[in-house]
């Protein structure tokens, strides 16, 4: 099953700290206060990527490794966990 719809809720939560950091500029907030947000807008944008990649890798690995012999599949299997350190 894939994760897009965890991919889509990190992304409208995203986009509600985007509108929120948008409204904090234009009321004149406080430089640190813009950049602690904005840090944490891109950081969530950046994760769910990560997620979507991890997701299109596990999925089409999957089904591309059912025909391969075992040490493939194992090696494969080992690339699919070291994905999460991305």
């Amino acid at each position: 099953m894939h994760a897009f719809p965890d991919i889509a809720n990190r992304l409208k939560r995203a986009q509600g700290h985007l509108a929120s950091v948008i409204e904090m500029l234009e009321s004149g907030r406080e430089c640190m206060e813009l950049a602690q947000q904005l840090h944490a807008v891109e950081k969530a944008i950046g994760n769910a990527k990560k997620e979507l990649i991890k997701d299109h890798l596990d999925h089409c690995l999957e089904e591309t490794s059912q025909a391969m012999p075992r040490e493939v599949r194992a090696l494969i299997k080992e690339f699919q966990g070291v994905t999460k350190y991305l």
